[in-house]
Formats: structure tokens, C-alpha cells, sequence
């Protein structure tokens, strides 16, 4: 599904938002040297984006925070289907600070990198799906 046809504007920008996250893992991917840590915040951040969507598709104002977790809860309270996320939430949220602030600064493994992705798509579908 294609953000664009998104009728609400507000969760339409979500989405794209989202959508832009995606475009730029999966071009990052394509080099033969890509920044794992990018792919990990992007990771994160599409996933973030995506739940926001979510709560504006169901006319609930999106919180200004940037863990997942307590974002998920709050679709959970909406969809107990999003509660299969708990895990992936927390492993995502551990890439926002680590990869945006200097001090202790973490390099993640490609290996980590991909998993993120995946995550971040599973879970994107998963909204996707109930949006259409």
C-alpha cells in the first residue's frame, strides 16, 4: 500500500515519512559499504513513524516521545494484536539514543542491522494491514 492514498493527511505524513525511512535503508543496503548504525536508528525511526500513524488513524494525537515501547502499549490498548511486538519494541528503542548521541557511542553489527530491518517491516506490514 502506497501512503499516498492515504486519505487523512496527518497519517498520510506518517506513512511517508515512514516510507522515506524504508527507501533509504533499502538504498543504503544496495552499497557494498553501508552504515550499520544508520540502518539501525532508520530502523527504529520507521517503526516510531508507523505506530504515530497508527494512533492518528484512530484519532488519537501521537505522544512526543521516542521509545516504542510505551507507543506500542497504547496500540495495544487499541489492537491486543500489536502486543506480539513487545520484544521487537524494546530491541529497536535500545538503536534511538545509541546511535544519536556521542559519549559511549555503540557501532552495531550489520548482522544487527538486518534484524532491524526486518523487524521494522514486519511491523510496518502489520500496521499497513489494518489501516487499509
Amino acid at each position: 500500500m502506497m501512503a499516498q492514498q492515504i486519505e487523512n493527511k496527518i497519517v498520510r505524513e506518517w506513512f511517508l515519512s515512514a516510507q522515506d525511512d524504508e527507501a533509504a535503508i533499502i538504498s543504503m543496503l544496495k552499497s557494498e559499504d553501508w552504515p550499520a548504525n544508520t540502518v539501525c536508528f532508520l530502523s527504529q525511526q520507521m517503526v516510531e513513524k508507523s505506530l504515530k500513524g497508527f494512533l492518528a488513524f484512530v484519532g488519537k494525537e501521537a505522544p512526543k516521545i521516542h521509545q516504542l515501547e510505551p507507543l506500542l502499549a497504547t496500540c495495544s490498548e487499541i489492537d491486543n494484536g500489536f502486543s506480539q511486538f513487545s520484544d521487537s519494541a524494546e530491541f529497536l528503542s535500545g538503536f534511538y539514543i545509541a546511535t544519536r548521541y556521542p559519549g559511549g557511542y555503540e557501532q552495531f553489527s550489520a548482522d544487527e542491522a538486518k534484524k532491524a530491518f526486518e523487524i521494522s517491516n514486519k511491523i510496518k506490514d502489520f500496521i499497513f494491514q489494518k489501516i487499509i
